[in-house]
């Protein structure tokens, strides 16, 4: 998203470990008290990055079917606390939606830090900091170059395949074709066809690229030069050490069993 904010002005380094370890830290949640800390770290970023909360409400869209499912399947399976309703063999006990909600804002957490980073973050700058920070890897025989091509030739290739997947909807409706109706089972029904034109695009498009790689010798063992080199800062810096007080906040709130 091109605006101006001291999150796009970050290294994207230092974005890539502070989203790594934040994820890391989600998983060590297991109180009300803990989530809330990770929310209100989301809702500084969001502010300091100054994107909308529609942007990342927007960004849980492709999980919410499954985020429905996760708390539907604690619900009815997880045991423990006080039984609220109890009707032949289906039980809903606290334990279940206290534990579905947890597990539900953990995805959602993911899903959002992951969106703030994408959207206040190049796909080139991206690959960049994922080619220097696994750079070490290289001495272990590990193809970080190769990885990093890879990973932003794929980038690149999402906004082109839904770009092709809205071409492909539209003339399937032209045809008669009722995808964005009816009931689930219809929809997913609707949209298998969908699908072989696509992939056949998609490798259609990866064969063009890979013939067009290789006629401007491109050379996999070739060592590879940025054009854009990047800087860390002292914010950079500062990024990464507010870690250390969410951290010790968390194991806190974890101790003393808030």
């Amino acid at each position: 998203m091109p605006l101006d904010s001291m999150i796009h002005n970050l290294d994207p380094r230092a974005k890539l470990c502070f989203v790594f370890f934040y994820i890391i830290l989600v998983f060590f949640c297991h109180n009300f008290a803990m989530y809330g800390w990770m929310l209100l770290i989301l809702l500084i970023l969001m502010y300091c990055s100054k994107i909308k909360l529609f942007y990342l409400l927007k960004g849980l869209t492709p999980i919410l079917f499954f985020l429905i499912f996760t708390f539907l399947m604690h619900l009815f399976l997880t045991k423990g606390g006080t039984v609220l309703f109890h009707w032949k063999f289906i039980t809903i006990e606290t334990g279940g939606i206290i534990e579905g909600i947890f597990i539900c804002c953990r995805l959602m957490f993911i899903m959002m830090i992951s969106t703030i980073m994408t959207l206040t973050t190049s796909p080139i700058a991206l690959t960049d900091a994922f080619d220097k920070i696994l750079a070490p890897l290289r001495y272990l025989k590990i193809p970080v170059q190769q990885l990093s091509m890879m990973m932003s030739i794929a980038l690149r290739f999402i906004p082109t395949l839904m770009e092709e997947l809205d071409k492909i909807i539209l003339a399937q409706k032209s045809r008669g074709s009722e995808i964005s109706s009816g009931s689930i089972g219809q929809r997913i029904k609707a949209f298998i066809p969908l699908l072989i034109p696509l992939f056949i695009s998609a490798f259609q498009r990866g064969e063009d690229l890979a013939i067009a790689m290789e006629v401007r010798g491109y050379d996999v063992k070739a060592k590879r030069t940025s054009y854009r080199k990047l800087k860390w800062h002292w914010k950079d810096t500062l990024l990464i050490l507010l870690l250390i007080p969410i951290a010790v906040i968390l194991f806190a709130l974890k101790n003393i069993g808030v």
